[in-house]
């Protein structure tokens, strides 16, 4: 539990009380900061996605992004220290950051770099080679698919992986979305700030090695917490010759043929209405008039067409969601269960790749009828492999462990993703 200054302990029980009392006439989850308690901004709707934890630092506590570099301090640390780091004067780090260069400095604060130094590299500590490169999950899915054979019949199987030895391995580049890097501005606090870009103080705090008091200072740099998984990139606009293509309602389809076209009429049998009398000499010489014709039957001119089914995929796990589905933004669900849940298969169909993130986390790919394709990403435990065929509902892997316990969840039409609420059962 957080400790809070002992001047804030009447003030924190008050506002428990307030907050119980608000807490009986709505049913809107409490707001950390009860800004929401006049009707005002509230945090309480903050970033539903899980955060992803700030990356690693290199020996000297450098994190190198493509536009800036910033470094971590140390326990015990000033900014001549990190100065001393980093190989960048100590009263050009003070200046850029706001601060006395002699100052106790939290441990994990960030400082800005108001240069590039040398990038991370193994010789730095580093797990790989900086700066760190943007990646996402429907990049990697995208990729897999491309190279998943046409047809599910051939079956492959994993080979061990050739022995390297240090001196050949290349170190691989980082991985990770660039985090937005806020300047503090006089009047701003770790609320307003977590506000304005809608994520927990909490997660703010620790990404910044904030006090448990949320303290900041005017001039100071905050990094902005990202989520787990980068945002799937906007789909191409359409180019001006594919818009000329592009045929107007009613042209470039063909009329479809009628069921008498391929089908003939049923031939016409027609029974008189009434049977003449036959004409006699001695009344009359008249020919009888003849009968009216009935009405030719109504040919079946087809059935009604049944609406397409709906409901066909069962969820892979039993579970909330977290993330909905939104075309440019999210290309899928994120359902969350409980840590080691099973992630079952929508639908029968053949796994046609295993891939990971670049967190080494698994990605289950499986194709079926109807050139569906259905995505299983944030899994653990995979049980399956490349070529193998699955039921419906079989359990294919399990939810990770902690935080990190949902799936996310895609369905694509081909390569292009649509929405999995309506597949639902």
């Amino acid at each position: 539990m957080t400790a809070f200054p002992r001047r804030k302990t009447l003030r924190t029980s008050l506002f428990a009380g307030a907050a119980c009392m608000a807490l009986t006439a709505c049913s809107d989850p409490l707001d950390f900061d009860l800004r929401g308690l006049g009707g005002g901004f509230s945090t309480a709707n903050a970033a539903q996605a899980p955060l992803a934890a700030r990356p690693q630092p290199d020996s000297r506590g450098v994190i190198s992004y493509p536009n800036y570099q910033v470094a971590v301090a140390q326990r015990g640390d000033t900014l001549t220290d990190v100065a001393r780091r980093v190989g960048l004067p100590a009263a050009t780090l003070a200046s850029y950051n706001g601060i006395d260069a002699n100052v106790p400095l939290r441990k994990d604060e960030i400082i800005a770099l108001p240069t590039r130094v040398s990038e991370p590299s193994p010789a730095t500590g580093a797990t790989g080679t900086g700066p760190i490169k943007p990646v996402d999950v429907t990049s990697l899915a995208g990729s897999a698919i491309d190279r998943a054979p046409a047809t599910p019949s051939v079956q492959t199987a994993a080979l061990a992986p050739a022995a390297t030895t240090p001196a050949t391995q290349t170190p691989k580049a980082q991985t990770g979305k660039e985090p937005v890097r806020h300047k503090v501005e006089r009047g701003e606090t770790a609320f307003t700030i977590a506000r304005l870009y809608s994520v927990p103080v909490k997660d703010l705090a620790q990404w910044n090695g904030l006090g448990s008091d949320f303290a900041i200072r005017e001039g100071q740099f905050l990094l902005i917490p990202v989520p787990s998984q980068n945002p799937p990139k906007a789909a191409p606009a359409q180019t001006a010759s594919a818009a000329a293509a592009t045929t107007l309602p009613g042209q470039g389809s063909a009329t479809p043929t009628p069921p008498s076209a391929t089908k003939p009429l049923p031939a016409e049998k027609i029974a008189p209405a009434v049977q003449p009398a036959p004409a006699t000499p001695a009344t009359s010489t008249a020919a009888a008039p003849k009968p009216e014709p009935a009405p030719a039957p109504v040919a079946d001119v087809g059935k009604t067409t049944k609406p397409a089914a709906s409901g066909q995929f069962v969820r892979p796990v039993s579970g909330t969601i977290i993330r909905d589905y939104a075309k440019g933004r999210n290309e899928g669900v994120n359902i969350k269960a409980a840590p080691g849940t099973p992630v079952k298969a929508a639908e029968a169909g053949t796994v046609i790749a295993l891939t990971k993130s670049p967190d080494g986390i698994p990605i289950v790919i499986v194709r079926h009828p109807d050139q569906l394709i259905t995505v299983y990403a944030n899994v653990d435990d995979v049980a399956v492999k490349t070529g193998d065929t699955v039921t419906r509902g079989q359990s294919i892997a399990k939810l990770r462990s902690g935080e990190d316990s949902f799936v996310h969840f895609q369905v694509r039409k081909g390569t292009d993703s649509v929405d999995p609420n309506p597949f639902f059962n």
